[in-house]
């Protein structure tokens, strides 16, 4: 068994909740496997350098409901205790494949018959808080609730009303958070900044083990907590023994750390070696490699420092020029432009493959699960195949006229509703551009194809 720690809305405190727990498992020894719920980057950073073992998305859109019982099992084996982390609210998925909230935390927990903790933010609330727990405990009758968290308490007096108004609803207090400002982690435009730029992280983690230490109900968790352990086969699509090995350079820095590990793992599975290099801090590009991964990240706050690096600008240019194949999603897209326009409105030089295209800075984000057509043939996709990605972002791409055009790289519309199709994507020189962030769980051919070229 694990917990699925859950939140009855976005902004409650859920991360925070769950970076306590394995903070205090992790100061303790325990061997400890985190899950984090969607297709979110960030709160894996967080977790992954708490436990020291690599965080995995539990996501059926992006991936597969099988792919994602596969994924728990596979990587609870080596853990003692383990925890997946919610997203959102806890019911809030999106309409697909007849189920109103595909891929929310809930699906999760029943997909993989888990018990769920659930967080209450309590920071304006007193009395009523009976009444949302009750809701939630029967919303859905085929959820195990462990139990609750009250997080953001004001004060003892606070507690005891929280308390008295849940008495009789068979939802013991598994936990409790007074409000304290320095466990809030900080954030801006994308959500929570990545851990790579925190400098007193270190801190924060070990004032949330302390914390923890007399905030949780440790008899009653650990139990809940502890695995399960299910022998499964090889996650990673079987058999295969590539004969050669192929270089791919992965570009891995503050301004380029959007990456599933699933992802690098089933590249391994393929056989690539991975080649990690910073485009901020290296003064020249990895050489013999066949390939080049950018991910995405936050190019626009490097932007400066990124467009001071000419001599990997410009060797970059030309190595993708000669036709290496290339995947580059969503900020790797941004550097491929001609330039990454910030929120000051101030324009620096990028690669410049795509030299009618530049990337803007906009105040609205575009965010959401989409289905996309694929319009072109690159190395890694062939055109009429269908893939299922994430948009997450505030950039814009600009086109500026020039000639030549490039023609749309694929047909985007979202999975759910009747909004018209969208045509996003640049390719060019072996190189495929695009916001969609892919993983390659749902189309492993991304990853063969890449290790053949």
């Amino acid at each position: 068994m694990s917990l699925v720690i859950a939140g009855e809305r976005s902004g409650v405190g859920k991360t925070t909740v769950t970076l306590a727990l394995l903070s205090w498992l992790s100061r303790h020894g325990y061997r400890v496997q985190s899950f984090k719920t969607g297709p979110d980057y960030i709160d894996p950073m967080f977790h992954t350098r708490v436990t020291g073992k690599y965080c995995r998305n539990l996501d059926p859109v992006l991936t597969s409901q099988t792919y994602v019982k596969s994924c728990f099992n596979y990587h609870c084996q080596d853990a003692e205790y383990a925890l997946v982390e919610g997203v959102m609210g806890l019911f809030d998925g999106v309409p697909f494949q007849q189920d109103v909230s595909f891929a929310s935390t809930a699906h999760i927990a029943n997909l993989l018959d888990l018990p769920v903790l659930l967080v209450l933010d309590c920071s304006k609330i007193s009395t009523s808080i009976g009444a949302i727990a009750k809701g939630f405990r029967d919303f859905d009758p085929r959820l195990n609730f462990a139990g609750l968290v009250l997080n953001r308490v004001g004060s003892d007096r606070h507690r005891n009303l929280l308390e008295n108004a849940l008495e009789g609803l068979n939802l013991p207090i598994l936990g409790g958070f007074y409000r304290d400002q320095d466990l809030t982690i900080p954030d801006r435009h994308l959500g929570l900044i990545p851990t790579g730029e925190i400098s007193n992280l270190n801190f924060m983690l070990d004032k949330l083990a302390t914390v923890a230490e007399k905030s949780f109900n440790w008899e009653k968790l650990l139990p809940l907590l502890k695995v399960n352990h299910i022998p499964v086969k090889s996650l990673y699509l079987g058999d295969s023994s590539p004969q050669n090995s192929v270089r791919i350079a992965v570009a891995y820095d503050q301004a380029f750390n959007f990456y599933y590990q699933d992802n690098f793992d089933i590249l391994k599975h393929f056989g690539a070696e991975l080649i990690f290099w910073s485009p901020l801090r290296d003064q020249k590009i990895p050489e013999n490699v066949q390939g080049f991964y950018f991910g995405g990240g936050f190019p626009e706050v490097f932007a400066s420092q990124l467009s001071e690096n000419i001599s990997v600008r410009r060797s970059l240019f030309q190595a993708l020029k000669s036709g290496i194949p290339t995947l580059a999603e969503c900020g790797g897209l941004m550097y491929l432009c001609s330039a990454v326009r910030d929120f000051q409105g101030q324009d620096y030089p990028m690669v410049g493959l795509f030299p009618n295209h530049l990337t803007v800075m906009a105040k609205g984000l575009t965010l959401g699960y989409r289905q996309g057509k694929i319009l072109a043939n690159t190395p890694f996709l062939k055109v009429g195949e269908t893939v299922y990605g994430h948009e997450f972002h505030r950039s814009k791409l600009m086109d500026l006229g020039l000639k030549p055009h490039h023609e749309p790289l694929l047909e985007i519309k979202p999975i759910y509703g009747d909004q018209k199709a969208s045509f996003e994507g640049l390719t060019k020189y072996n190189i495929y551009a695009s916001y969609l962030h892919l993983h390659f769980g749902n189309f492993p051919l991304i990853a063969q194809r890449f290790c053949q070229v």
